[in-house]
């Protein structure tokens, strides 16, 4: 496989942060800019990074037309809105288990757990159509098989349409990525 030049990278790097939609628009151009600015000094990143994300916004909303209905991150969203119900929290795109661990210290007994998951990712799952999720009891403890935890969650996300199993201390999810521009 052909190396790719840093140009590739970042414009692949702006395309991600699109597609993901963890991040605003601001926020977007300031992390790609960041990233241009750093690999490829003497460049003005700015406008580089605003027309890589321009672009990748505008191939978005051609490909997002041919998309059903109902896509997986629907799923994903409905799923995650009935964890909440039963108590474990949803850190869409933790900025690392840090941002988990915290949660946890501040509104773990209120919690039965948290599902966190990292941008890198959702990052795969566009690309790959699998997002991996991470799975704690309030106590910060990973999930392992036979937990009601661990059960309940992958229940909820079968009943929403999703395929998951656990495996290497991860639940696997079955998933692509698309996610639609308001």
């Amino acid at each position: 496989m052909a190396r790719r030049t840093p140009e590739e990278e970042l414009r692949d790097y702006a395309r991600l942060q699109v597609r993901s939609g963890l991040l605003t628009e601001a926020e977007q151009l300031a992390e790609v800019a960041e990233a241009v600015a750093a690999e490829m000094p003497g460049i003005d990143a700015a406008i580089l990074a605003r027309a890589w994300i321009a672009a990748a916004r505008q191939e978005l909303l051609a490909e997002q037309a041919t998309w059903p209905e109902t896509t997986d991150v629907d799923r994903l969203r409905a799923a995650f809105v009935e964890c909440q119900q039963h108590g474990v929290k949803v850190l869409a795109g933790a900025e690392d288990h840090w941002a988990a661990r915290k949660l946890l210290d501040n509104e773990g007994s209120s919690l039965q757990g948290v599902i966190w998951f990292l941008p890198t990712d959702v990052w795969h799952a566009i690309d790959n159509g699998m997002l991996e999720l991470n799975l704690w009891h309030a106590s910060g403890a990973n999930a392992a098989p036979g937990d009601a935890l661990l059960d309940g969650v992958l229940s909820c996300l079968t009943r929403h349409g999703l395929s998951a199993h656990f495996d290497e201390g991860r639940i696997e999810v079955v998933a692509r990525w698309r996610r639609r521009l308001s």
